[in-house]
């Protein structure tokens, strides 16, 4: 076995760790959703076992990964990326990523509802960073009502109520980073507004740990 195949082998280990922690899923759950056993699920993560197709596929069906991303295997053939859209509360979101662990990239798309949707405020564990691309985002976050235009960006925990949607019912589109609590976006300048009103907006409720 060469030197490039055996680096793959011994990452994915710690890769099917990070991508399980992430997911907050545990040990016996994965088991149980598998028919992996923990023990050797539990091998496998700390590179004790090594990784075989037997076990890789149930491991990338119930994450909804493709397998490649789970031992991070170098790229050939095809160059083109075939993006998968999802479906979630009348929206969809187009993965830009594709590694398990870190920060994922979306592009989001809102679509034309005629009228403004009451906002439904949700929470979860994160954090996020929303840059709109076209239309009038309505971002409520905590007691915050706001309205982005496009060029306008917004990062904030998920940990505080928040809800995106459309200020006028029209069709909005934005990209979004999401990651784990105490992983955030790291700005290392921020754009001077211009006198078309474009900017950024920062909403920071949760310390940087």
């Amino acid at each position: 076995m060469d030197k490039e195949t055996d680096d793959v082998l011994d990452a994915v280990g710690p890769r099917l760790r990070a991508l399980r922690r992430e997911r907050g899923i545990t040990l016996a759950a994965l088991a149980a959703t598998t028919g992996v056993s923990e023990s050797t699920l539990s091998r496998l993560e700390s590179g004790r076992r090594r990784a075989t197709l037997e076990l890789l596929l149930p491991l990338a069906r119930t994450y909804d990964v493709p397998l490649d991303d789970l031992v991070g295997a170098p790229r050939t053939g095809d160059p083109r990326i075939h993006l998968k859209p999802i479906s979630r509360f009348g929206m969809t979101f187009v993965p830009l990523s594709r590694r398990p662990g870190g920060v994922h990239a979306f592009k989001m798309i809102i679509p034309a509802v005629g009228e403004p949707l009451a906002p439904a405020l949700k929470t979860h564990e994160g954090f996020e960073w929303v840059y709109v691309l076209s239309g009038r985002l309505r971002l409520v976050l905590g007691e915050r009502d706001l309205t982005l235009p496009p060029g306008e960006a917004a990062e904030f925990g998920t940990s505080l109520p928040h809800w995106l949607g459309s200020a006028d019912g029209g069709a909005v589109e934005l990209l979004i980073l999401f990651g784990l609590q105490g992983v955030r976006t790291h700005v290392r300048a921020t754009p001077r507004r211009s006198a078309h009103g474009g900017g950024q907006t920062g909403l920071s409720p949760c310390p940087r740990r």
